[in-house]
């Protein structure tokens, strides 16, 4: 487990144009990378889902019939919670530690390439043409005000993400772990660590820009309900389908 996310060490010859490729040695596919193929997977993954939570959070959705909202980033988030739940239940809460704070390479780098292409000049194609230039001051106006969702994803998302784990762990207990005993830690750790990131990340991203009540109330409502109908089933059925690539790998 030490070397979950380090490549194995390999002796591989430097190749020239008079290299006899058939005498290079081959190297076993298993040797290659020493990191579970379910964690590679669920690490692939997870980078995704950080920086689509934060482009799916400008939308809010309302909640029918109520008058209550959800900013959409919401879905994108709880398979973050999804993940690391099931990252520290096969691997261990250390390395599901790390892939929260891995998930903000992603993050940062998708938010420096959109403040550089805001800054690069539109092409003469697209100013020329009425319909192009909406386009454009559509995806301006979006993403210059999308700034403050930006800033406050990530501190919504470590304090909510790394509690959520700890959260998770600390209920494993001594004993057996169970499908009814994962289901109850996973519904648990992620209601109460969605309803703090909820609180974090609308006061933050939206307060000043209207009223948040609603959408605070709705989010808290909708991040607990989830938790509780539907996390529970996904840690499950993650859990299984890591353990599948693990075997196939």
């Amino acid at each position: 487990m030490a070397s979950l996310f380090q490549p194995t060490a390999i002796g591989i010859p430097r190749m020239n144009d008079t290299t006899d490729t058939a005498a290079i040695p081959s190297v076993p596919e298993s040797a290659a990378i020493s990191m579970p193929r379910g964690l590679f997977v669920y690490l692939m993954l997870y980078g995704g889902m950080t920086v689509l939570a934060g482009v799916l959070a400008f939308k809010q959705v309302q909640l029918w019939p109520t008058n209550l909202a959800v900013e959409s980033g919401i879905f994108a988030f709880l398979i973050l919670v999804v993940i690391s739940s099931t990252v520290s239940q096969l691997y261990g809460q250390k390395y599901a530690t790390r892939i929260v704070w891995l998930g903000f390479v992603p993050l940062l780098i998708a938010s420096a390439l959109m403040q550089l292409v805001l800054l690069f000049p539109a092409s003469p194609e697209m100013l020329s043409s009425p319909d192009r230039v909406a386009d454009l001051t559509a995806f301006e106006r979006v993403h210059n005000t999308v700034w403050r969702v930006w800033a406050a994803g990530p501190a919504a998302y470590i304090v909510s993400l790394l509690l959520n784990i700890w959260i998770f762990d600390r209920l494993r207990g001594s004993g057996e772990a169970t499908t009814i005993s994962l289901m109850i830690r996973g519904a648990t750790a992620s209601a109460l660590s969605q309803a703090v990131d909820s609180v974090i990340f609308i006061t933050l991203a939206f307060y000043g820009l209207f009223p948040i009540m609603d959408l605070l109330i709705g989010q808290v409502i909708a991040k607990v309900v989830l938790s509780i109908v539907l996390v529970p089933f996904l840690i499950t059925g993650g859990v299984r389908l890591a353990k599948w690539l693990d075997a196939r790998g």
